[in-house]
């Protein structure tokens, strides 16, 4: 059975892709990823016995996108802690010191403005929110005008001037623990961070620091790592903390284009044809 195999689909990192399995599938022609993210697979690796590979850029930047909003706004607004309030037993009346962070006019400043970065830039336009950006390229005039951003050439002159930071970059060796206790505390004292790349990307030790001691107002993160956390871990019993389970691809329609997008990326691959989202080990 494994000589058939020509292809993979990996869904949520599974199957494990690693020497013996590669080594065990003597006709893979391509491996396809449910997501954007590639840091699971040794793409090297996986190049060295002639297999391509493909990821799912173009299904995924709107549900990211809608996603990082939504964090940013429950995190700024206290939904959370106010549902909680809301649905309390023991609750008379409603609390008026639950004082939330104004969004409308407010900095945004995004890191990694890819598709998803650009999304959330479209959707910070509608917030009417200054928005601020940092990237490896900086984007074209015509793109930063679209979405009304300014290009930060220093990360750290970002986060010194944004009150939302929204992280959106691939997890790489470059952006291991991007963002670290130097980071945080460049940060304004009333600044959020929104994480929705990968857990790994911020140093989440210095995070819960900077959390317990007023170096940063909150945090809202959709990955962190490992996932899900230790039960006892410190993120989690944080007030000031907004933790979700990976949610960033996850609606109805978002899942049915990923294997879509997957589909046309193998049928080209099996018919030596360009593939729509071709990735290369760098």
């Amino acid at each position: 059975v494994s000589g058939k195999v020509q292809a993979i689909y990996l869904w949520w990192h599974r199957p494990v892709v690693d020497q013996e399995l590669l080594q065990s599938l003597p006709n893979l022609r391509v491996i396809a990823n449910s997501g954007v993210g590639m840091d699971h697979l040794n793409l090297s690796l996986v190049a060295s016995f002639g297999v391509r590979m493909a990821n799912a850029p173009r299904s995924v930047a709107n549900s990211t996108a809608d996603t990082g909003m939504a964090l940013l706004l429950a995190s700024a607004r206290r939904l959370v802690e106010g549902c909680h309030l809301a649905v309390s037993p023991d609750v008379e009346f409603s609390e008026a010191d639950i004082l939330g962070v104004q969004v409308t006019g407010a900095t945004l400043g995004i890191i990694g403005m890819g598709s998803i970065g650009h999304k959330i830039a479209l959707r910070a336009k509608g917030f009417e929110m200054n928005i601020l950006y940092h990237n490896r390229t900086r984007r074209s005039q015509q793109e930063e005008q679209a979405v009304g951003a300014t290009y930060c050439e220093e990360m750290d002159s970002l986060l010194q001037q944004a009150d939302f930071v929204v992280v959106v970059v691939n997890l790489t060796p470059q952006t291991h623990r991007l963002i670290g206790k130097r980071e945080l505390e460049l940060m304004k004292p009333t600044a959020t961070l929104i994480n929705i790349s990968r857990g790994a990307v911020v140093d989440q030790e210095a995070l819960v620091t900077a959390l317990q001691n007023g170096v940063i107002r909150a945090a809202a993160l959709d990955v962190t790592s490992p996932e899900p956390l230790p039960r006892d871990h410190a993120l989690l019993r944080l007030k000031n903390v907004i933790v979700t389970p990976h949610l960033g691809i996850k609606t109805d329609k978002t899942m049915l284009m990923i294997t879509e997008e997957a589909v046309q990326n193998i049928l080209a691959a099996l018919s030596g044809l360009p593939m729509p989202s071709e990735v290369f080990p760098s």
